[in-house]
């Protein structure tokens, strides 16, 4: 005579068939014990690149947030600790400093000048070279992003010798028809224009490059379809292609401002902020001040300023664009 009769047999079966005797908590279990081999796997692999950044980034943003707080200079690096806090003094007498705040006016100025003039060249070479070369394509995509993988070294010697007053390449073309060329370098009417073109002239590949991608990734249906409605070049520029790679031109127009306010190589190399101070930048004062004079608690409180600088303008350039990228 069976003891489990009725509804209860198929419940014993289910009992007896669960290898844990939890059913599906049992899976639950093993699933868990999975995840977490997985999940610790992972951190494992990542721990040379956390520990990596904690030790060359992280501490140096949080040990240079402190000493912006500090008159840390040149007696603190061995005794750190004995640096002087000062409070909101260095933020203070940032804006009181005459030289800081031409810094940042030059800043600004290469800035306003040079991202658009760097976006718009970008896009049209992209232009050209997407539809209007079919020969060497490849050849002059080469030529035009070149500069960017070029050291600032070599980019300084050409820049040189294309605007020395004396010998170089637009005086001699300027004393052929009669004219003077300027002291580019050495004027502090020319100065930041000709570092303003110098920079353009070797970023402009990277903005291209990217609206190559962009104007690639364009469906030719909707081109095909503007030309047929009788779009000229100028309409469908307008119409197709600007809408069309606004994701693409905010990408770039972000990059290219946060590399712009950062900018230190062309002045430092060039005309290490002369003349007159006409081509200092925040980052070349920081640099000055940091490496030069030793006052490390004062170019930290510079290179915060400098970022929330950044942040505020890249912020300002998403939320006035994003809508448009939608």
């Amino acid at each position: 005579m069976s003891l489990t009769t009725g509804p209860a047999a198929p419940q014993a079966a289910a009992v007896d068939k669960s290898p844990h005797g939890g059913g599906r908590s049992g899976r639950n279990r093993r699933g868990n014990r999975s995840l977490n081999k997985h999940n610790l796997t992972g951190w494992l692999f990542s721990t040379p690149f956390l520990v990596l950044f904690g030790v060359f980034m992280l501490f140096p943003i949080v040990a240079t947030l402190l000493m912006s707080f500090t008159d840390f200079g040149a007696r603190n690096v061995t005794r750190p600790l004995e640096a002087e806090f000062v409070g909101l003094d260095n933020y203070t007498q940032l804006f009181q400093d005459d030289k800081f705040l031409k810094a940042l006016f030059n800043t600004g100025y290469f800035v306003v000048v040079g991202v658009p003039a760097t976006i718009v060249l970008g896009l049209l070479a992209a232009i050209l070279l997407n539809n209007g070369i079919d020969r060497a394509r490849t050849l002059f995509r080469v030529g035009f992003y070149a500069p960017v993988v070029t050291t600032i070294v070599a980019v300084a010697v050409v820049w040189r010798f294309v605007l020395d007053p004396s010998d170089g390449l637009i005086a001699s073309l300027a004393s052929e028809v009669g004219l003077t060329a300027p002291d580019f370098l050495g004027s502090e009417t020319w100065a930041m224009p000709s570092l303003i073109t110098m920079a353009v002239w070797r970023n402009l590949g990277t903005v291209m490059v990217l609206c190559i991608a962009g104007l690639q990734a364009i469906p030719s249906e909707v081109r095909e379809a503007a030309r047929l409605d009788g779009a000229g070049a100028w309409q469908e520029l307008r119409g197709i292609t600007v809408p069309l790679l606004r994701p693409t031109l905010l990408y770039a127009t972000v990059i290219t401002t946060i590399g712009y306010l950062n900018v230190f190589e062309e002045p430092f190399v060039m005309t290490q902020g002369g003349p007159s101070d006409a081509t200092l930048t925040v980052s070349l004062d920081m640099y000055r001040e940091g490496f030069n004079f030793f006052h490390m608690g004062y170019a930290s409180a510079m290179a915060y300023v400098l970022f929330v600088v950044i942040m505020g303008i890249t912020v300002l350039q998403l939320r006035l664009l994003k809508d448009n990228t939608r």
